[in-house]
């Protein structure tokens, strides 16, 4: 049984998503403090969690910074803040989704049980070396290493990554790598992927201005432009 970690404030909040979320299958786990959601974390394992923003002791930035400095996890942002700008910042720091309160419990719960579909369906896939071994991407282990040092990424930016690697040569537009990588919030789909390119690129490329592996095709979408 999947276990999920709710984050959150508001108890009846977490409750409607705990009855909601158990009723689909999975075991859950629920806090309204920050520093005990890390607590929580670091002592048990999760698959997935669910985190608000706005909480009494430590906001959930620094809880989302802290859980990345570790972990690959999935992690779902809720919050009352909805500008575009917000939610950028969430992406930064690590978020693989982003949902705005008022939400419908049976979305979440959809999205949820896509986010594990596809971690139960993906099958063994091949691990790519490129630049005479200079950036290697396994997926088996979900790793990226690049001069043999491994490097941190979140799920979707490596699901973005491993889908360009993949398909080396080919344009894949912002839809196309959506489709591909599944449960990206479904605002803002351009931007999104935008925001994930620019982080991808930061960890792998010398030059972000000048990139030699996530190349952008002007007006459709990006490639990848190494040969292995």
């Amino acid at each position: 049984m999947q276990q999920i970690l709710i984050i959150e404030d508001e108890e009846k909040v977490s409750e409607v998503l705990k009855a909601y979320l158990e009723k689909a299958g999975y075991k859950v786990y629920c806090t309204t403090k920050g520093l005990k959601g890390i607590e929580m974390f670091e002592t048990m394992e999760f698959k997935l969690i669910i985190l608000d923003l706005m909480l009494p002791d430590i906001n959930g930035e620094e809880v989302c910074k802290i859980i990345r400095q570790t972990s690959d996890v999935h992690v779902f942002m809720l919050t009352a803040k909805g500008e575009i700008n917000q939610k950028v910042e969430g992406l930064n720091i690590g978020a693989d989704e982003y949902l705005v309160k008022p939400f419908s419990p049976r979305e979440l719960t959809a999205r949820v049980n896509a986010l594990f579909r596809r971690l139960l369906a993906e099958e063994e896939r091949e691990n790519v070396c490129f630049d005479d071994g200079k950036l290697v991407i396994d997926y088996d282990k979900r790793s990226v290493k690049l001069y043999g040092e491994e490097v941190s990424f979140t799920p979707n930016e490596f699901d973005i990554l491993y889908a360009l690697a993949i398909n080396k040569g080919k344009v894949l537009n912002r839809d196309q790598l959506i489709e591909k990588i599944g449960g990206i919030d479904f605002e803002g789909y351009d931007r999104t992927i935008d925001v994930h390119i620019k982080n991808i690129r930061k960890k792998i490329e010398e030059d972000t201005k000048n990139p030699k592996y996530i190349i952008t095709v002007v007006k459709v979408g990006y490639k990848f432009g190494v040969e292995g």
